[in-house]
């Protein structure tokens, strides 16, 4: 799927990047994996299609521009979106906070 011009891959992924996993009204970001510089919705997504194991980003490499915004197809740097009080600073819409359970997924956190 195209979100804005930028490829996202997934499973059953809509125009706001919402998955067969994470489907709320809020489930509105995709996150690019580290391992392969491909957005995807989740990481069950990546573990469906990817043929390699996911990597995690490193805690020197928040600056990186890692997280799209669905909604409005932002690109917002790790940095950004785990300071962004769950909405995207370009067009205000909500993310879900849920998400942070996951962190650990994506980004080297400790």
């Amino acid at each position: 799927m195209d979100i804005k011009g930028t490829k996202v891959l997934g499973v059953n992924v809509d125009e706001e990047t919402r998955c067969k996993h994470y489907h709320t009204d809020k489930d509105i970001i995709a996150i690019k994996f580290k391992c392969c510089n491909t957005y995807y919705p989740c990481y069950e997504c990546h573990q469906e299609i990817a043929e390699h194991e996911a990597k995690v980003w490193g805690k020197d490499q928040q600056n990186e521009r890692a997280i799209l915004c669905g909604a409005c197809g932002h690109e917002l740097s790790i940095k950004d979106y785990m300071g962004c009080d769950y909405t995207c600073p370009s067009c205000q819409s909500h993310f879900n906070p849920a998400c942070q359970r996951h962190y650990d997924l994506y980004f080297q956190t400790s």
